[in-house]
Formats: C-alpha cells, structure tokens, sequence
C-alpha cells in the first residue's frame, strides 16, 4: 500500500506573513492543529497548534506576531508513490505524528498522520510503532 492510499488529500495551510491570530482562528475553523506553511506553492514550514501556545504566547510573542517567527522550518515528508511502511519508519525517525505528502514535482498533494496509518494501513500495529519513536524522547 501506498502513502497516497492513506493520505488526506484536502488540507489547510497558511502563510509565512499571516499572524499567530490568524493562524489559531484558521485552526478552531477547520478543526485541525496543524497547518504547512507555504509560499508560491512551495512548503516552507510546518506550524502546530502547540507551537503558537509555547513558542508563541508563552514565550510572550503578541498574537499579531508573523507565523514565520514560531513556525517550524523545513519540513519532514514522503513522496506519495513511498510505501506506508517507509513513511511510519521515517515517523519514527524523525518523531513526528505527521509528514507531509509531495508528488515528484515536490508539489504539496496531502498529509498524512499517525491517524491516518492506523485507520487506513489495516496494520494496527504500523501506527503503534510509529507512535513508539514519536512518544520516545530525544537524545540531550
């Protein structure tokens, strides 16, 4: 099976120049926590729900502060002819819940999340260990 099987196709994402504000309205909105930062079709950034909360407003930054300033540079993702197994071994990896899906022109297509690969691999025990390496903690 592959990454396009399983993925969420329809996502929502914001750019570099929109406000912390903007982005957690666009969050509550759409009921998602997570948002791909992208500028001339190009993703650049990812930006979490948790990232406007702790790297936003706890660190003290107004809500009018640019998604650019707490967003997450780079982006970890799998192209989407990738077999499941490959993007739940990179999950665990790089430990994050989620991977952006590109096609071989590196154009953003989809998501897909821990979620994803437990509903739609058939494998209950892919997401789990994919979930492992997330939930592990990082090297000092």
């Amino acid at each position: 099976m592959q990454v396009q099987d399983i993925m969420t196709p329809n996502f929502h994402a914001i750019g570099q120049s929109a406000s912390m504000a903007e982005a957690a309205s666009l969050m509550r909105d759409q009921d998602v926590g997570f948002l791909p930062v992208i500028e001339e079709n190009q993703i650049i950034g990812t930006l979490t729900d948790r990232d406007i909360t702790v790297r936003g407003l706890a660190s003290g930054y107004p809500p009018e502060t640019a998604v650019a300033d707490i967003m997450n540079p780079g982006v970890d993702f799998q192209y989407a002819d990738a077999d499941i197994e490959a993007a739940a071994q990179l999950m665990h990896e790089r430990q994050v819940r989620r991977l952006m899906v590109l096609d071989h022109s590196n154009r953003c297509i989809g998501v897909v999340s821990l979620g994803d690969l437990s509903l739609g691999s058939g494998d209950p025990t892919l997401a789990g260990a994919a979930l492992k390496g997330v939930s592990e903690q990082s090297a000092p």
